[in-house]
């Protein structure tokens, strides 16, 4: 069932995805950050930084499920120890090397295949958060790369967070 107009095609570049996405977070976070604010708060008082989880849950799973609608895949072999938030969010695909402890930036990545099963590149979700709180300060953004391969793929994280 889809929600929005948020409708991706088998056509699409990886950039035109991370359009498309960045569109549907902009639409949709700080509503769903202001209705679960509560929630997440308490749940900060519980279990820190998994309350980003949480929120991840309810923010994500629509835009892997619309991707998949359309012909593309993020699935990636799980290892038995993986901890997975917002469907397809694997935390050994993540860094969080960046700002301060009330607004750092976590960093996950999900290569992106196309129908045939080739890599059409790799789609980068950043999500701002706070170490001291329950606290989102600014928009979860999403990148695009072209690349695929993990070494690779760091190296574009790095560029685009030194240029930043």
């Amino acid at each position: 069932m889809v929600k929005e107009s948020l409708i991706f095609r088998e056509d699409m570049t990886i950039e035109e995805i991370s359009e498309v996405a960045n569109r549907y977070i902009e639409s949709k976070w700080r509503s769903m950050y202001e209705s679960m604010y509560e929630q997440l708060t308490a749940a900060f008082a519980d279990i820190e930084d998994a309350a980003y989880g949480l929120y991840l849950d309810q923010l994500m799973p629509f835009l892997f499920d619309q991707l998949e609608y359309a012909g593309f895949s993020t699935v990636e072999k799980l290892n038995e120890n993986d901890f997975v938030i917002g469907k397809r969010l694997i935390f050994r695909n993540s860094l969080e090397k960046w700002g301060t402890g009330d607004n750092r930036s976590r960093i996950f990545w999900n290569v992106i295949y196309d129908k045939q099963g080739s890599p059409i590149g790799t789609i980068l979700t950043e999500i701002p958060h706070s170490h001291l709180k329950f606290d989102i300060p600014s928009a979860p953004v999403i990148y695009s790369l072209r690349e695929s391969v993990r070494e690779q793929v760091l190296q574009g994280i790095r560029r685009i967070k030194e240029s930043g």
